[in-house]
């Protein structure tokens, strides 16, 4: 389907936020790329976790800091960060305004705990232990 319309996307819901999804194989056919957008409100924290691939992500309103491989990170609005695949990260929403990102990676890549160990906060999505999962919004 080459156009997806904006009342097609899905929205999974998470703790740390919202993902939308624009397109992914099951979400207008693409054949290996997933395009989503990531809002978390103010303060909010994403998991410690890691990635089979490359993500891209750029900042369209709020700020966000980004924690990766220890190195922390800041973006605002029109900054693009670019997660490395395999390197732990966790992502972090300005205290003040949060933010709203849109982000794309391969579809078919999985996330993991880096060092096979469940967070004793992760919720019902995240990967168990040495599991790794497709994230529902590149699916």
């Amino acid at each position: 389907m080459p156009v997806v319309r904006s009342t097609d996307a899905r929205i999974t819901t998470t703790p740390n936020g919202t993902m939308t999804t624009f397109a992914s194989p099951t979400q207008g056919g693409t054949t290996g790329t997933a395009l989503w957008r990531v809002d978390m409100t103010p303060a909010a924290s994403g998991p410690y976790h890691s990635f089979e691939a490359e993500q891209i992500w750029t900042v369209i309103t709020g700020g966000l800091t980004a924690v990766i491989d220890g190195e922390e990170l800041t973006a605002t609005i029109g900054d693009t960060v670019v997660f490395p695949a395999d390197l732990p990260r966790q992502v972090h929403a300005d205290p003040e305004t949060g933010f709203t990102a849109i982000a794309t990676a391969p579809a078919e890549a999985r996330a993991y705990n880096p060092d096979d160990i469940t967070p004793p906060d992760a919720c019902g999505l995240a990967p168990r232990d040495a599991e790794r999962v497709l994230p529902p919004w590149t699916i």
